[in-house]
């Protein structure tokens, strides 16, 4: 593969921290490279170093000549006075744009809800992020670069874009550079993992999945070297007190399977417990929503909501942007009145919020996070032991240091943790999280995930992060064309319900339904039955021998030796293909059900 860019040494140093140390990396095409690391370690500097939007204070960035570089940055650039058709189109005649598929989807997925003839400067933050992204696909790039490419995106656009991504490293078509806190969308198009830390950038092959195996392994074999060294200073101790050491025989240790590895973790939570000390705190009656619908002016937004919150339910929202997730959560904050129906709250209920908007921060931004915590209990129990709330704030990934600095002058991410730390702080019994993990890093989401399993209460996640949903959260409701839709299929239930073939129209109940046609009536005959029956039974064995070479896969890859970077690629892949077959049959298989039903 031909050789795009690279950095030779390079260090780049602030008053506060030297983020990068002597770092000597490569881009060639074809690889598309996930970055990850904690806030503040340098993600975003080696983004911009490597598009030589920033000079290092030592080494060098090189590039290839005539090298096209495309970058989406944490702000834009955008003309305040010019149109959104022209800012992403440019001068394109409307038939040149519409003619070409990739402008047409990125247009349709990206800024297909707004005005083209609205102005930037009356964008909101996020539009005008859509925009600037959208603008940038349409380009011709040799490397994309991209930083948090999904934030203010919904779920819907967050997959269709991992689509156009993936295509340009599987076509060789130029390279892509990749910070992201959405895991999910990691594993989806990252096929090279770098991590930053510490000054240094370290390579693992693959997604978010394997970065993960593989560091796991890597903390394990650094603990094991470090339980050899310690063990070799006791014994040099020892030989001090009472002369030569014996022989000792050098151990051996073996990388073990992943399955191996884990098989000591306990569940991730005891929904069980939980649910008793949330029916302690809450009583049985928390939120009930009874045919609740919200409007405004003629655009109704929520219809006919029939929603019972019980004690310990740990819900997932999902919907397209402007679809009425976050007027869902105002109505059963009752910061919201619905136009119709009602809301009733529990006695008991004490409802805690996490808004997109950090606007319970406003009040304390002149204040020093040290003072603030000083306002709360000085012990909180959690997992049977007392803590601080500073070390609850560390244990969210929160430098001591900053324990001195104002709110006021924290990065997002670090409002962020602080945000959701005086939130729990609060010992809520409801607690509404609305995009939680914006701005946060992959590391700091990992622990915000182990606080909540422990969390005894009822909880509402909005959230466009896949990964996150399915991971805090035990079902997953859909917000379709004002309505509430559960989901028990998951999120991919719900992109299967979006797609145009199959997503139905939706009908006011209200309103009379057309009857259905003759040939929706109509029931299969005999014959097609049994046609249906014998493909039902075809697809289940194949979907079978599917899942048993998965599970083979899945132990060559963990015994498989984690410095072999090119044999776990390829076992990724052949993994990747046999995910990809097993979704079709799946598909195939709930078509032909449905024919039975």
């Amino acid at each position: 593969m031909a050789h795009l860019l690279g950095a030779e040494s390079v260090s780049v140093s602030y008053p506060t921290a030297t983020v990068l140390q002597g770092v000597t990396i490569g881009v060639d095409e074809g690889m598309r490279i996930g970055i990850v690391g904690r806030n503040g370690d340098g993600k975003s500097t080696l983004l911009r170093v490597l598009a030589q939007q920033q000079q290092p204070d030592g080494g060098r960035v090189t590039h290839r000549g005539g090298l096209r570089v495309g970058v989406l940055g944490q702000s834009d650039d955008l003309d305040d006075d010019a149109t959104l058709a022209h800012a992403v189109l440019g001068d394109l005649a409307d038939h040149e744009w519409a003619a070409d598929r990739r402008s047409r989807e990125a247009v349709a997925a990206l800024v297909g809800d707004l005005d083209m003839d609205a102005t930037i400067g009356t964008l909101s933050g996020g539009q005008r992020r859509r925009a600037a992204l959208a603008a940038l696909l349409l380009g011709d790039w040799d490397v994309l670069v991209l930083d948090e490419p999904t934030n203010h995106l919904d779920v819907d656009a967050s997959t269709w874009l991992a689509t156009p991504l993936r295509d340009r490293g599987s076509r060789d078509q130029g390279a892509l550079l990749l910070v992201t806190h959405d895991r999910w969308f990691l594993d989806e198009v990252a096929t090279t993992t770098w991590e930053v830390h510490d000054g240094i950038v370290d390579p693992f092959e693959g997604g978010y999945a394997a970065y993960v195996l593989q560091r796991v392994e890597r903390d394990r074999q650094a603990a094991v070297a470090e339980a050899k060294r310690q063990n070799m200073m006791r014994k040099e101790l020892a030989w001090l007190r009472r002369g030569a050491p014996a022989r000792t025989s050098k151990p051996k240790f073996r990388i073990d399977a992943a399955n191996q590895l884990i098989e000591d973790v306990p569940p991730l939570r005891d929904r069980v417990e939980l649910s008793r000390m949330a029916t302690a705190r809450l009583g049985k009656d928390v939120v009930d929503l009874h045919e609740a619908g919200v409007a405004f002016g003629d655009n109704h937004v929520l219809r006919d909501i029939e929603w019972r919150l019980a004690p310990g339910e740990r819900t997932g929202i999902v919907g397209g942007n402007g679809s009425g997730k976050s007027t869902l959560l105002a109505l059963i904050a009752g910061t919201l009145a619905p136009t119709t129906g009602r809301v009733k709250h529990g006695k008991t209920v004490r409802i805690g919020t996490l808004d997109q908007q950090f606007s319970e921060l406003e009040e304390i931004r002149d204040d020093r996070v040290r003072d603030v915590l000083a306002r709360y209990k000085t012990t909180y129990a959690i997992d049977g032991t007392d803590l601080t709330p500073a070390q609850l704030l560390e244990r969210l990934g929160f430098r001591t240091a900053l324990l001195s600095a104002r709110v006021g002058d924290l990065s997002g991410g670090q409002r962020r943790r602080l945000q959701l730390l005086l939130v729990l702080l609060d010992e809520p019994n409801v607690l509404l999280l609305d995009e939680p993990t914006n701005d946060v890093d992959t590391d700091t989401l990992a622990a915000m995930e182990d606080l909540l399993d422990t969390w005894p209460g009822t909880m509402i996640v909005i959230s466009h992060d896949r990964y996150l949903l399915e991971r805090v959260t035990d079902n997953q409701y859909a917000i379709l064309d004002g309505r509430l839709r559960h989901l028990p299929g998951g999120v991919d239930e719900y992109l299967r319900l979006r797609r145009p073939s199959s997503r139905p129209t939706a009908q006011p109940t209200s309103e009379a339904s057309s009857p259905p046609s003759a040939a929706e009536q109509a029931a299969p005959n005999g014959a097609e039955a049994r046609a249906a029956r014998k493909e039902l039974a075809a697809v289940e064995r194949r979907m079978d021998k599917l899942a048993a070479r998965a599970g083979e896969l899945h132990e060559q890859m963990a015994a498989h030796d984690v410095s072999d970077y090119e044999g776990l690629g390829e076992l990724t892949e052949q993994l990747r293909a046999v995910e990809a077959e097993t979704a079709e049959l799946e598909e195939r298989w709930l078509e032909r059900s449905a024919l039975l039903d």
